[in-house]
């Protein structure tokens, strides 16, 4: 299928430098939470990102020094040449698809704690590590600087030996020391690289030289520099700092990466920002140079790429979450099929790999991070081993996405769902305040499925025991999904809380399902995940008096791993609902509550009369123990396995649910018995 000629725009070949992307598809640099530690995982990540036509690949940053030190958390790392043979295979990688790979060098300055190296920090002043360490950096004097200076041209040289085509000079997110340089906030030197803004541009600008003149023959010098920090007078702006910085070093490096700052605005999920948003902010640059600029904006939609470019916004469409949730986004577009682009549904649990300090995850894309352990390819499956008929009972995230994998694979696929709408409970969640674009999880496997031959889809088609011994399949999968908990047990609570067989009590699935119960209504979240929050918005949008109690320190508190809890505090306290961190649900009465302080025990009363408790979930598999409870009508039936999977087997994320999906597409006739079933890195002994 030839793609459509308005694109044929996007697939121009751009210069940057010395060298030459083939496409105007370019991954910026991101996190993956893999990095030194597991780098035939991350070789393979971005080796097939190549493979689906990205013209630019990159790392995510790469510590230059020992004194950039930002572990715990796991990312790239080029102190000395042991590191170069990691990077070489990446570039590997990525040059046998035909791409650029380009790499992050990065110094954290005070953002790095050093917990790994146990040196000083440094810092362009005297400041604290802008973490909860009791750990403080120091003010680099003038040796220090000449250090820096020589750290970053050495590791570029590296990176040169390892093959990399682009090298960033990286000051973006208020991450890094040369925009701590920048930054008032964090510079109050008064010698030469302090007071005025050329004075704190001077660092930026003597690394840009000294990188192009040490590898510029042969390597692109990029710049990822934050044009606005989103703190107004009090940090760099669009309208006066960040613009006069770009008009500064204008022609000096080979790209602009412009975005904005901190990391939770440039990533900011899609709850709270549209895609393109980063538009208004970053819109000048080109006016200013005549260099390529790179942007991002969570861009899924062609004709939106399309648009960036013949407005005069951006010359390449960078991309981060859009290449993770689906790698060969750029191929899907030039071949002509962008109905099939897994788009990303901005929830960040991309992110939250990095931010735990484990290897990538993603919610539409299940073979995100799984590519070398266990050899998963975002777009390729093995054929069927058998000619076993599958019967999935549940058309949620997990039994879709095992329709559609199996199907791919060429299974004869039955799929049976309940109600008339399928997708379960994101076809419900999806409703709620900010997550309509969740609905592209199942909006995205329904299109595939549709496609199919092989898989048929039976809605409004709930089965029992007799139905699927009727039915008699070879294999049974079980999809139903979970149900909210309306005891209270849950993090704090392993038994019922007293009051909650009343009947004032409701959960989630009632809020789902229309229900608006009488106010003052209190929540409370020991779910500490989306739900809690977006529930209390919902009520309160619809009138009610609402307090959001909870065990944690702050509302939807793991949301700090999707770096949106703060933005979801402030919406709920500018709506007017009120949040008692720090306390449990001790009790439940006629028209009041008794919250307990975790640390104290001190218990006070409240006025509820109507209580959501957003605690645990129950898995909906009676359908299972049933079947399970019958071994002789399932080997009469001819039923050879009984399997649950998703939010059946185990309530999770949504992320989980497809994953769960997928494994069981995947290893339904795979014959692995392995103890552990994915390989693992192991670094032999220096």
């Amino acid at each position: 299928m030839a793609r459509e000629p308005r694109y044929d725009i996007l697939f121009e070949p751009l210069r940057i430098g010395p060298v030459t992307a083939r496409n105007r598809f370019y991954q910026v640099p991101h996190c993956i939470g893999m990095g030194h530690a597991y780098p035939r995982s991350a070789a393979a990540l971005r080796g097939v990102k190549a493979e689906g036509g990205w013209a630019v690949v990159c790392t995510e940053e790469c510590e230059i020094h020992p004194t950039g030190d930002i572990a715990p958390n796991i990312e790239q790392r080029l102190w000395d040449d042991g590191d170069i043979p990691m990077h070489a295979a990446m570039t590997d990688a990525v040059h046998a698809h035909g791409a650029l790979a380009g790499i992050e060098l990065a110094h954290s300055g005070h953002h790095a704690p050093n917990l790994y190296s146990r040196l000083i920090p440094l810092a362009p002043s005297h400041l604290p590590y802008d973490g909860y360490e009791p750990v403080q950096a120091r003010a680099m004097d003038k040796e220090d600087i000449r250090n820096l200076r020589r750290w970053h041209r050495e590791a570029a040289l590296r990176a040169k030996k390892a093959g990399f085509d682009i090298v960033y000079v990286y000051a973006g997110h208020d991450l890094t020391l040369p925009m701590h340089f920048i930054s008032r906030r964090t510079n109050d030197r008064s010698d030469e690289y302090g007071g005025s803004l050329e004075n704190r541009v001077r660092l930026f600008r003597e690394l840009i030289e000294e990188t192009k003149e040490a590898i510029g023959d042969r390597c692109a010098i990029a710049v990822r520099f934050a044009v606005d920090e989103l703190l107004g007078a009090d940090g760099i702006t669009a309208e006066n700092e960040g613009r006069e910085v770009v008009e500064m070093l204008a022609e000096l490096p080979d790209l602009w990466d412009v975005n904005i700052s901190d990391w939770a605005n440039d990533s900011t999920t899609s709850r709270f920002a549209p895609e393109g948003s980063q538009e208004k902010y970053v819109a000048f640059v080109k006016k200013l140079t005549t260099k390529p600029v790179v942007g991002v904006g969570r861009f899924t939609s062609p004709d939106t790429m399309v648009a960036q470019i013949k407005r005069g916004v951006l010359d390449f469409i960078g991309a981060a979450r859009p290449s993770i949730a689906d790698p060969f986004l750029p191929k899907k577009i030039e071949e002509g099929r962008p109905e099939d682009i897994r788009e990303c549904i901005g929830c960040n649990i991309c992110v939250t790999g990095d931010l735990t300090m484990t290897p990538i995850r993603c919610t539409q894309n299940p073979t995100m991070g799984e590519e070398h352990r266990r050899g998963w390819h975002p777009e390729a499956i093995a054929p069927k081993g058998s000619e076993d008929g599958v019967l999935i009972v549940g058309a949620g995230p997990a039994g879709l996405e095992a329709a559609r994998a199996l199907g791919a694979r060429g299974y004869g696929v039955a799929l049976a769902e309940a109600s008339a709408e399928l997708g379960g409970r994101v076809a419900q969640e999806c409703r709620l305040p900010g997550l309509a674009e969740w609905a592209r999880v199942a909006d995205y496997r329904v299109s595939q499925i549709e496609k199919m031959t092989n898989v048929e889809v039976y809605r409004a088609s709930r089965l029992s025991v007799a139905d699927v011994l009727e039915f008699a399949p070879d294999r049974v999968v079980l999809a139903l999904g979970a149900r909210w908990r309306r005891d209270g047990i849950g993090r704090r609570h392993h038994e019922p809380i007293p009051g909650s067989e009343g009947e004032n009590i409701y959960t989630p699935d009632d809020a789902l399902d229309g229900a608006a119960p009488a106010g003052p209504v209190l929540v409370y979240d020991d779910d500490h995940y989306y739900m809690g929050g977006v529930l209390a918005e919902k009520l309160k949008a619809q009138g009610a008096e609402v307090v959001l109690a909870t065990p944690a320190p702050d509302a939807s508190h793991w949301t700090h791993n999707t770096m949106e809890q703060s933005r979801i505090q402030a919406r709920l306290l500018e709506m007017g609902v009120e949040i008692v961190p720090l306390h449990k649900l001790a009790a439940i009465g006629l028209g009041e509550v008794e919250l307990e302080c975790v640390y104290t025990g001190k218990r006070t009363k409240r006025p509820a009369a109507s209580v959501f408790l957003v605690t645990a979930r129950l898995p909906e598999d009676a359908l299972y123990h049933e079947l399970m409870a019958a071994p002789e009508a399932l080997r009469d039936a001819g039923i050879a396995s009984v399997d649950r999977i998703g939010d059946c087997l185990a309530p999770g994320t949504i992320a989980a649910a497809v994953y769960s999906g997928h494994l069981y597409a995947r290893e339904l006739d795979a014959g692995s018995n392995l103890e552990v079933p994915f390989k693992v890195e192991r670094h032999a002994l220096q």
